[in-house]
């Protein structure tokens, strides 16, 4: 019975996250009352693996987010999230909006682009489409996260963590599994949000709920009909530099970053104001890194607890010892470490390094094991309490009751639904 106490806290954790506490305080509280639950010393564990796993975080990913809102308070104050948008509407005749979200987001991410940072670059991007369109802003992080955490993560050749943590660890190619990974991990799944998300739109229309505005939203979408948008090529360009030097030159991500803010300000400061205005649109960047990635961050460190209890490693090994088909196995494996590490790119870095080994002894294929696993590790991470989801629903200023429901079906849901196809092709073809 000690084996359910981490799925009991996940479940308490998802429960109280949806009854919208803070996870300033959702993060410390559940961790010290896990802490209690496993016999766990108190103040070491806290200040030990909880503090760890927070600072790691911080120490990891702080640019990333401070260089990623910089960008995206750019292209909300300079209007080249709305040029883009207003572009890309004309494209579709302005229907399909949260599908096109989906696949500007999507874009980005298969071209190397991390998908924190896409949530600062698609957000303003999303704002304008749905009030184009008169989406209901409750829509807006499923389009964006089905965007940053299905297609993208999971197709052949992708340049996410999962694919190459597979890659490292079976010996197999990013592009393992081609065929069969394109068909599930790329295509069904990406029709299958399209159909979702458009269906959901049309739902909200009809039930007379449209965009929200309000004035924080108001402040964010900067209307004032007497100020210029840049040209729509003129809005690509930073976007392109940030994926050419991440994914052609081969550079970190925050240099990436660092030369899109830097040829932002430079090619959209026409657009900006004078040098006042945007140094508060610096400052306006800089300031919303801060609560984003504590936000984040101390959710993290709940899974650092539950990493370092004696627990997790038998529930690892009791899930290992289950007889079922190989690559069943293998999703099992992975989907369950990735939902108790809160992370698909943990899950997966977890899963290889337990049962890896174990996935070759049993004869699977071991290509069709990497695309499995991939998909696998981006299910069950998507939890009320996963970090990703949490700085999603804070950018968009959405809760986890009224937005959370869409993230799950987009994002759990239906690559579960895909997962199953891929096995079943595999089982079915041999």
């Amino acid at each position: 019975m000690d084996l359910l106490l981490i799925p009991a806290f996940i479940l308490l954790f998802a429960f109280l996250a949806y009854k919208r506490w803070s996870p300033l305080l959702l993060g410390p509280f559940v961790s010290l009352l896990l802490c209690l639950a496993t016999s766990q010393p108190l103040l070491d564990t806290m200040l030990g693996a909880y503090m760890d796993s927070v600072v790691a975080f911080i120490k990891g990913n702080f640019f990333v987010f401070f260089l990623g809102a910089i960008f995206g308070a750019i292209y909300e104050k300079t209007h080249a999230a709305a040029a883009i948008a207003i572009g890309m509407s004309r494209v579709t005749n302005g229907k399909f909006a949260l599908p096109l979200i989906m696949t500007i987001a999507g874009v980005l991410c298969y071209g190397g682009v991390l998908g924190f940072v896409v949530y600062f670059a698609a957000y303003p991007i999303a704002l304008q489409l749905c009030k184009e369109s008169n989406i209901t802003r409750k829509l807006i992080p499923a389009a964006i996260g089905a965007g940053c955490w299905t297609f993208a993560n999971a197709m052949p050749g992708a340049p996410s963590i999962p694919n190459i943590i597979a890659t490292k660890a079976l010996g197999t190619p990013g592009t393992a599994d081609l065929i069969p990974g394109i068909i599930f991990g790329g295509i069904l799944m990406f029709v299958l949000n399209f159909v979702y998300l458009e269906y959901m739109a049309r739902h909200y229309s009809k039930l007379g709920q449209g965009f929200e505005m309000d004035d924080l939203v108001a402040a964010e979408l900067n209307e004032n009909p007497d100020e210029k948008y840049p040209p729509l090529f003129l809005a690509f360009i930073p976007m392109l530099v940030i994926l050419v030097i991440f994914n052609v030159l081969h550079l970190a991500v925050e240099w990436a970053l660092l030369a899109g803010v830097l040829s932002a300000f430079v090619l959209l400061f026409p657009y900006g104001g004078n040098l006042k205005t945007w140094l508060a649109t610096f400052n306006k960047g800089a300031g919303n890194t801060c609560g984003v990635i504590l936000n984040v961050s101390l959710v993290v460190g709940f899974a650092g607890v539950m990493k370092a209890s004696a627990l997790f490693p038998e529930l690892v090994n009791w899930i290992g010892s289950i007889q079922m088909p190989g690559l069943v196995f293998v999703a099992v494996t992975t989907a369950t470490c990735a939902a108790a590490s809160a992370s698909s790119a943990g899950g997966m870095g977890v899963a290889m390094s337990t049962f890896a080994q174990t996935y070759i002894n049993m004869g699977v294929n071991l290509e069709a094991a990497h695309r499995v696993a991939a998909i696998a590790s981006s299910t069950l991470d998507t939890l009320p309490h996963t970090g990703g989801q949490i700085t999603l629903l804070g950018i968009c200023h959405q809760t986890h009751k009224d937005a959370f429901s869409h993230i799950f079906i987009t994002q759990a849901i239906i690559p579960i639904i895909c997962l199953i196809g891929l096995i079943a092709w595999h089982m079915i073809l041999g």
